[in-house]
């Protein structure tokens, strides 16, 4: 629906309220959910006619003009989700492909009273949960008194033996709980299950009130939403406290990699807490300690916030083929040295069965009635469980009791009598590992369709979060999870979508910034981020990858100008550009060189810019599709480094590239203009990335190796360029001499300087020795010695050492450079230029080599993006 039909709507229904509007275009919930958005039923009616007090004042702040503007507010909301690269994996997507993050543009709105209810309660089961944990790894009094089936405890996959006896910082286990929650049709908040081990949510979450309170002004500050900023201070204050440095901690958050569903969250996390976002390989154990492997040696680590489960978390005592962890990490734990956010083995507190034992825990452990009601749960393990819920599967839901089990979850009342036989068959014969709910028709929130509102059936997760020893608070807000119209399970991994949570209150909201400066010089110092080995890796990568694709564009660009075009040119010209384009891996070998066919060297040039996906390894170049995609590989690997609009930048660069090869592959006749264009938009935007890592990067070691990496990769391609056009002659003439100058990207440097010569004495002044043209070999080789220098100063003394392996500009001279002498067979030799390039060639070479063995060589080789 457009703007323009919205507002022909708005003025056709003539509401005499905003509320009044939003209420004509609203559809009812389904029989049997409560409506969100009309609130309970009048006694005796069915349905409610009006809307609930919360939405009424959202509508009424919102006001007519907002009304008219949504589909305008929900096009922006989407944009700002694109642009800031909010993604998530859908596992239902057999591609699986990286989405844009689905957030709806109302929020679910929750007023003080029911959100103080709900307060209560979570905070409560986050102390019976934590309590539980100190038992269950300590006396287990909850087995011995039979108050909880050993079979849900030890029985568990995820229940470490390792941690029996562990006494965690702080005696506190879990630092972040969530709890899943559901809006029952009789007005009560019901418990449908809890996460303990990585629960996620708090950055997607982050992210969603950021950019609905942006839709929204006037009504999140006319209806006093409470803000989330002191609750994720309380998180880290927390973690300090309870950590063994204390307020000198250093707090890393740990990363399965950017393949994960939730990556975007975790640097997102990181980014905003001000943490090293690290991944298993960053990390290493010395002595019962755990250190941040970085170009400076190794550093400390005192707190860990995790982000992956526990199996994973340990290879020598745990899943012996995970990649993901750090070797000796329970050990360091054991030792009492470091802060694990949240305390392993607790997966058995996820299991859905526990939910029907906890009224009867909480009692012993608290000595309290449990505030908010889980659903009615049965697990299949107890045989009288089991008989008392078989007549019920078809009201009820099927879920496994050990969650990594790969079991399926199954609706009831989607199942035929067939199907509900065959689930009751496996219950019989394997009954512990199912367990039943019921179920609860979920409350259901209006959400914008650009046409009308219509409801769909919500889930709501809320996080407690400790901010002191056995202390939590709650974070006022949640994560929405909507369920696609018309089904039953609201959950993003098969596809659903979410909502913000607007939590009212009474009182002053808090205006806590987490953006406040450092409280003195001491602590900046101590906030300076560390360069992990891994990060600067791919960073020096990324400027290698960067710097290669700059360079393959330009030099396809002149092959296709020259090779391509009608006008005949010299042999020399066309042997270099095949032997270059060979070089730069723009055609296959065994392609007939373009001085025998331009057109079959040219189609298969163009045919090589970017092979479509499934092509055979051995029938594809790896030219500028390969060097974008390896750009973007290495990015991803370091993208909480990067700034949204340098990500942006790439995505769309090696998108844009294959989407455009793929239109011009399936014309069947390759078209050179379409390939220059194709060029041209790559080489643009290839720029504008090279800007944003010249200009928007802060001058760290890691931004050294990104250019050390860059100038590596340059003096390389420029040396190598200038011995083939040596070794083929094509400098005696005039197009060959500025094909040359052209892929120094000199050419408008050259003729402002030189005019109209065309002789080598000039060529080698301007690409060889002069230290004011960035694309000069001296130059190149200036630089590689200041960043060499620079670097040193702060990860090793080495690296300057590294720098008296490259050719010294101070000893080239020109007249030496310039002079040249006839071979045996009548042809020129350039002897000392000749050698110098073989000298600046193999240097560079030599010097990527030792910058991996002296900084990169002791990290994990498998998540990182290494060199072709």
């Amino acid at each position: 629906m457009t703007q323009e039909a919205s507002d022909s709507l708005f003025d056709e229904l003539s509401p005499d309220s905003p509320g009044d509007w939003a209420l004509s275009l609203s559809v009812p919930a389904d029989t049997g959910h409560r409506d969100e958005l009309r609130g309970p039923p009048a006694p005796g009616a069915e349905n409610a006619d009006t809307l609930a007090p919360t939405w009424s004042s959202f509508f009424e702040h919102v006001g007519t003009d907002g009304l008219a503007d949504l589909n305008r507010r929900n096009d922006n909301l989407q944009r700002q989700i694109r642009d800031n690269g909010v993604t998530y994996n859908v596992y239902a997507e057999s591609s699986g492909q990286q989405r844009p993050w689905a957030l709806d543009l109302f929020p679910m709105v929750i007023g003080p009273e029911d959100w103080a209810h709900i307060e209560t309660g979570v905070l409560q089961r986050t102390r019976l949960l934590n309590a539980m944990m100190a038992d269950l790894y300590g006396e287990r009094e909850l087995l011995k008194r039979a108050l909880l089936p050993a079979a849900l405890v030890q029985g568990h996959p995820g229940y470490l033996r390792a941690m029996q006896g562990v006494q965690p910082a702080g005696g506190t286990w879990l630092h972040i709980v969530a709890f899943d929650l559901a809006h029952g049709p009789d007005g009560r908040w019901w418990v449908v299950g809890q996460r303990t081990q990585a629960p996620s949510g708090l950055g997607y979450l982050l992210e969603n009130r950021i950019a609905i309170a942006r839709q929204f002004p006037k009504a999140f500050a006319g209806m006093k939403v409470q803000r989330l900023a002191a609750s994720y201070r309380a998180l880290m204050d927390g973690i300090k406290a309870m950590a063994p440095e204390g307020e000198n901690a250093r707090i890393a958050l740990l990363t399965p990699g950017p393949y994960n569903e939730t990556y975007f969250e975790h640097a997102y996390l990181a980014r905003y807490l001000g943490l090293t976002l690290v991944e298993g390989n960053d990390l290493t154990v010395r002595d019962q300690r755990l250190y941040l492997k970085t170009l400076s040696g190794l550093e400390p680590v005192h707190a860990l916030i995790k982000r992956l489960d526990d199996e994973w978390l340990d290879p020598l005592e745990l899943r012996s083929d995970s990649r993901l962890g750090v070797p000796g990490l329970l050990q360091v734990l054991r030792a009492g040295n470091l802060l694990l956010a949240n305390a392993p083995g607790s997966a058995p507190l996820e299991s859905s069965a526990l939910l029907g034992f906890l009224p009867a825990i909480s009692r012993h452990l608290l000595g309290e009635e449990l505030a908010l009601p889980s659903l009615a749960t049965w697990w299949c393990g107890e045989d009288a469980a089991l008989r008392e819920v078989l007549p019920l599967l078809k009201g009820s839901v099927i879920k496994p009791t050990y969650p990594s089990s790969g079991l399926d979850t199954a609706m009831g009342q989607s199942l035929n009598k067939r199907e509900l036989d065959e689930w009751a068959g496996r219950m019989v014969r394997h009954p512990d590992d199912y367990t039943v709910q019921s179920w609860l028709p979920l409350s259901q929130t209006p959400t914008w369709t650009g046409e009308r509102l219509l409801p769909r059936s919500a889930m709501l997760r809320v996080f407690a979060l400790a901010d002191g020893p056995q202390s939590w608070r709650m974070l006022p807000g949640g994560l929405v999870r909507l369920a696609p119209r018309g089904q039953l399970i609201a959950a993003m991994q098969r596809g659903g979508s979410s909502a913000d949570c607007w939590v009212l209150t009474k009182g002053e909201v808090d205006h806590t910034s987490l953006l406040q400066s450092a409280p003195s010089t001491m602590a900046l110092a101590h906030q300076t981020r560390p360069v992990t080995s891994r990060a600067a890796e791919n960073l020096f990568w990324l400027g290698r990858y960067t710097e290669r694709a700059e360079n393959s564009i330009r030099l396809a660009q002149i092959v296709l100008n020259h090779v391509g075009g009608e006008e005949p040119n010299s042999r020399p010209l066309m042997a270099w550009l095949s032997a270059t384009a060979q070089e730069d891996s723009l055609v296959l070998s065994g392609v007939p060189a373009a001085e025998q066919s331009a057109r079959v060297f040219a189609r298969s040039l163009m045919a090589g810019l970017s092979p479509v996906p499934g092509t055979p390894l051995a029938e594809q170049s790896y030219s500028v599709g390969f060097n974008l995609r390896a750009l973007k590989a290495s990015a991803a690997q370091v993208r909480e480094r990067l700034s949204q609009e340098h990500w942006n930048l790439i995505e769309r660069t090696e998108a844009g590239f294959a989407i455009d090869c793929a239109n011009m592959a399936a014309d069947a006749e390759y078209a050179t203009t379409e390939a220059l264009a194709a060029l041209q938009n790559a080489s643009e935007l290839l720029a504008a990335i090279t800007g944003a890592q010249t200009d928007r990067m802060v001058r760290d070691n890691g931004w050294r190796l990104l250019s050390i990496g860059r100038h590596i990769e340059r003096l390389i391609t420029l040396s190598r360029a200038l011995t083939l056009s040596l070794e083929h002659g094509c400098l005696h003439d005039q197009a060959g001499f500025e094909a040359v100058v052209a892929l120094f990207d000199s050419t408008i440097t050259f003729h402002a300087q030189y005019q109209q010569r065309r002789d080598m004495v000039a060529l080698i002044d301007l690409l060889v020795m002069n230290r004011d043209n960035p694309r000069s070999l001296a130059w190149v080789v200036q630089t590689l010695r200041s960043r060499l220098a620079k670097l040193s100063q702060s990860a090793t003394p080495q690296d300057a050492e590294l720098a008296m392996g490259l050719p010294d500009p101070d000893t080239w001279v020109l007249a030496d450079l310039s002079n040249w002498q006839r071979n045996p067979v009548g042809e020129r030799h350039w002897g000392e230029l000749e050698t110098l390039l073989d000298d600046c060639e193999a240097a560079a070479g030599e010097l990527s080599e030792e910058i991996t063995r002296l900084h990169f060589s002791h990290a994990d080789r498998r998540n990182q993006t290494l060199g072709a």
